[in-house]
């Protein structure tokens, strides 16, 4: 009987399916461990082999630990909100959760091809009522939660409520907007509901306010900083302005700090966490005010020199700040607008990336310096961002780099504070102590100067110590249809929440998925969609991030229609173990993923502080591009002659992307590619040796590139188990590596040796019951232990390799011992799961399943050498290898080479002068 993949695998994966095998209960005296990969969105292209190369790790390693004894979760749904399917609703007019459903069948369909042991079960998918009213129902409790300083944690908006009633505003240290009101218990009891609710918005951790954000006109909604590449929309290539919009909002800064301190708990890439310290971006300065008599305010700025204070010359806005349009005078009004009009249309990672480019305008207006009272000017320009900071930065040329520029290319004054000569060194020079013309500082040392420079500020009422974020509040709605609905809705303008009991808040129908003629999101297409019929609904959805920044938790207990999750169930996973994903995420799903754990554990719901203890990168599956060359015409067109590559350079050629999925070992099929469009039918070739040679490059894998491989090709041709087994061969798990189809002929042909272990000549399965020799518990112990620490370390290649060579010493042992071959093949069922249940029943194991199988103990002693094959050599020559015990002295070993029928025949009668053993190394003899 032959190695036949189709049959083993189709049978071994309606097993699984038929007996839940991998259904997972919390009800177990063993260990748990928590392995996920992070949430996929369903899109209508299926998977390519790039893909499933994070799901085989996880796998991989879900399927040691329950040979290990573990009690493993292994779940798997769909991230299935999404503009994809909008944008293709909105082309055919098909109701995005048709398509949504049709992708999901195609990748299930796939996954279940793979062979991965996830517990379906437990499957979840984010655009299901079901689901999402556990998402609405985790936005409420933000929107009734403030964050308390003091404690360092969310609590209820009732218990800031109790505070305003008994002693008013004063003493309040809460995470809030800069605007907040100062009252007294009685003035906060006298105050009408609206008053009441509107400042009560200005604390809340969700909260309804007026932002700059990304606006795309042509999808009709709101994207994220990280959803904006070089001004255009990353998906479609769409124009994208600066807009302010009334937005929802979370107030992620709040826990600005938390998310920091728990970078140093977490075993994730260092890059990836360097990633989020920088986004996060904790600065230690003062907050300072410029005066602005004339409209009775001030201009608030954060510095971390407030020692350079002395050498402002003027005063920066982003174009955006709410001052512009009051500080603008008549006489600049047209230059301001027409620069605020051209700001918009940049992003704002744009504006931050642009440091060669120096613009702005002058307002007409000046501030007065808050020690000094000199007049400064105000100026806008689009390097000063609205959202980050105070939206407003004070001008030191002589201490930085882009205000000097700035100050130079506008002719605007540089005052020196310091004696430092290069302008590139002020800032340090500043720190050593050297001031100069900088009032009462001069002579201090920078800690003396910044301490009296605050005290002074405080005695002025006009600044004061302060820690500041580069984060900023996480925009929190989306202007387009197929997303969670808020469940909320408005009365006098204010928002108010749903009741708990009414949720799921259900997505209306709709005619169309298109902004409204007036402008309004497409949820305000919708007919009689009010809240008791007289109360309009939020009409824009929850962003992405919204599901997938808490379905770890839902995972654990996946159809509670009480609780997002059962306490019990909560309490015994607890968090992820293992999480595997790609590092695109760093800023988005995973930061807001952590905001959102750390809050649900504020208000009792879970106990952990991180959510995924360990996390893993995958590198990138490239694509391995294959071109044809056409022959060119004297007048440089394109004929329908093709030659070979090792021939290109004969001929004027252009190359051509030709589908990977016809080349063969780098070898084009030529009538499959004859057969493959209608213009290649009369195709003429110029063959090297007989063949077509395509050349190859290293790219992304794209359809425009034709190296996508579809892994049911794979699948189909050389079996599941296979392409597992070659993914992980191809290279470590982090770093990005090309698909080669050349070399996974390699690894099906181990298989199939494999396969013949169990069986003799004729094909029959036959396997011995003798105790095994010291070098087959030499070759499988050696296996065990590299595989166990290779998947302890994610060296998932590493494995494959000595799997290779552990193979290749039993056969040319002869080996077929039970004994041996039953602890191999546990060894291999993490990578190769369906050969290995297929050869399990074949040994007779009644268990029915290999997957709850006990991983074999290494022991040592096998590997402890006994005997070397001592290479012999005679005068110097070497002839041949002997096998000797390590035990012996020098006398014996002499005594036994020199009597080997062999050595004699070489020595050919001639005496021995000299005998040279170096134990375990060599033997020499000299004639």
């Amino acid at each position: 009987m032959d190695y036949n993949h189709k049959s083993i695998e189709q049978k071994w994966q309606k097993f699984w399916a038929d007996n839940q095998t991998f259904k997972t209960a919390e009800t177990t005296d063993k260990p748990k461990y928590y392995v996920l990969d992070m949430f996929p969105y369903p899109s209508g292209a299926g998977l390519h082999v790039g893909h499933p190369l994070g799901y085989i790790a996880s796998d991989i390693f879900s399927r040691y630990k329950r040979l290990k004894g573990f009690n493993v979760l292994h779940p798997m749904g769909y991230d299935s909100f999404g503009l994809p399917a909008e944008q293709y609703a909105i082309q055919t007019g098909q109701h995005p959760a048709i398509t949504t459903a049709a992708n999901i069948d195609r990748y299930r369909e796939q996954l279940d091809n793979i062979g991965f042991s996830f517990d379906w079960s437990r499957e979840i998918r984010t655009s299901e009522p079901e689901y999402y009213k556990w998402t609405q129902w985790i936005f409420i409790q933000l929107f009734n939660s403030w964050y308390n300083k003091e404690t360092d944690r969310a609590e209820l908006i009732d218990t800031l409520i109790a505070k305003f009633e008994t002693t008013g505003s004063s003493n309040i240290k809460a995470e809030a907007d800069d605007e907040v009101l100062s009252f007294t218990a009685d003035q906060w009891k006298a105050f009408s509901e609206e008053e009441q609710q509107r400042e009560l918005l200005k604390y809340r951790i969700a909260y309804l306010r007026e932002s700059t954000v990304n606006w795309c006109a042509a999808l009709g909604t709101v994207l994220a900083n990280d959803e904006v590449i070089n001004g255009l929309s990353e998906r479609g290539g769409f124009p994208v302005e600066q807009k302010k919009m009334m937005q929802w909002s979370m107030r992620i800064t709040a826990y600005a700090d938390r998310l920091l301190r728990g970078l140093d708990t977490i075993d994730w890439p260092e890059p990836l966490v360097e990633m989020q310290r920088n986004w996060i971006g904790k600065s230690v300065g003062a907050s300072v005010k410029f005066p602005v008599p004339q409209l009775d305010t001030n201009i608030e700025v954060f510095t971390t020199r407030v020692d350079t204070i002395f050498g402002v010359s003027f005063v920066v806005l982003a174009p955006e700040h709410d001052l512009v349009d009051a500080l603008t005078t008549d006489a600049q009004r047209a230059e301001v607008d027409a620069y605020i009009d051209k700001t918009a249309k940049k992003s704002e990672l744009d504006r931050m990336a642009d440091t060669k480019t120096v613009s702005g305008v002058f307002t007409g207006s000046y501030a007065k310096h808050p020690i000094t009272g000199e007049d400064v000017q105000i100026w806008i320009a689009d390097y000063v961002l609205a959202g980050y900071g105070t939206g407003a930065v004070m001008a030191v040329p002589s201490g930085d780099q882009r205000d000097y520029v700035f100050a130079k290319h506008f002719n605007l004054p540089i005052i020196a504070i310091s004696d430092s000569q290069n302008i590139e060194e002020a800032a340090d020079a500043n720190k050593e102590g050297r001031y100069i013309n900088s009032g009462f500082i001069n002579g201090l040392t920078y800690q003396e100067a910044v301490d009296a420079l605050i005290l002074k500020l405080e005695e002025l009422k006009l600044g004061k110590a302060k820690i500041n974020f580069r984060m900023r509040d996480a925009i929190f709605g989306r202007q387009r249809y197929w997303g969670e609905p808020v469940p909320v809705y408005f009365k006098n303008g204010l928002p108010y929440l749903i009741k708990e009991e009414e949720l799921p808040l259900l997505l209306p129908s709709v005619d169309k998925y298109l902004p409204t003629e007036s402008g309004e999101p497409p949820l305000g297409r919708a007919e009689n969609w009010k809240y008791q019929d007289q109360y309009d609904y939020e009409l824009s959805t929850m962003p992405g991030w919204a599901g997938s920044s808490w379905y770890w938790f839902r995972y654990m207990d996946p159809t509670n229609e009480k609780d997002f999750a059962a306490k019990e169930a909560v309490d015994y996973w607890k968090s992820v173990d293992l999480y595997i994903g790609g590092s695109e995420h760093a800023t988005g799903h995973l930061l807001y993923s952590r905001f959102w754990n750390k809050f649900l554990k504020d208000l009792g719901y879970h106990n952990e502080e991180e959510p995924f203890k360990k996390l893993i990168n995958q590198g990138m599956i490239q694509g391995r591009s294959s071109f044809i060359y056409r022959v060119l015409d004297e007048e440089g067109r394109g004929t329908n002659t093709y030659v070979s590559l090792g021939l290109k350079d004969q001929y004027n050629t252009i190359p051509l992307h030709v589908d990977v999925n016809i080349v063969y070992n780098d070898v084009l099929d030529l009538e499959k590619f004859k057969s493959s469009r209608p213009e290649y039918t009369d195709a003429v070739f110029v063959l090297e040796d007989g063949k077509y040679i395509c050349g190859t490059e290293v790219e992304k894998m794209s359809k425009s590139k034709f190296n996508v491989v579809n892994p049911d090709d794979i699948v189909d041709q050389y079996g599941a188990d296979t392409l597992r087994l070659y993914e992980m061969f191809l290279g470590p798990l982090e770093q990005a590596k090309p698909w080669n189809t050349n070399g996974i002929e390699g690894v099906y042909k181990f298989l199939r040796k494999v396969w013949r272990l169990f069986h003799d000549t004729e094909g029959n399965f036959h396997v011995s019951e003798e105790e095994p020799t010291k070098a087959e518990y030499k070759a499988l112990h050696k296996i065990i232990k590299k595989a166990e620490d290779d998947i302890e370390r994610f060296s998932f290649n590493t494995s494959v390799s000595a799997f290779m060579i552990c193979v290749n010493e039993l056969t040319e042992l002869k080996c077929n011992k039970r004994a041996i071959l039953q602890d191999l093949i546990i060894v291999l069922e993490p990578y190769a799961p369906h050969i290995t249940e297929e050869l399990w029943t074949l040994l007779g194991n009644d268990a029915g399943t290999i997957s709850y199988a006990s991983f074999p103990k290494f022991n040592p002693d096998y590997l402890v050498e006994s005997e070397f094959a001592y290479p012999v050599s005679i005068n110097g020559k070497m002839k041949m290898n002997l096998p000797l015990a390590l035990d012996l002295d020098n006398k014996a070993v002499e005594e036994i080479v020199l009597a080997n029928a062999d050595v004699q025949r070489y020595l050919d009668g001639k005496p021995v002068k000299k005998l040279i053993f170096v134990k375990g190394k060599i033997i020499n003899i000299v004639i």
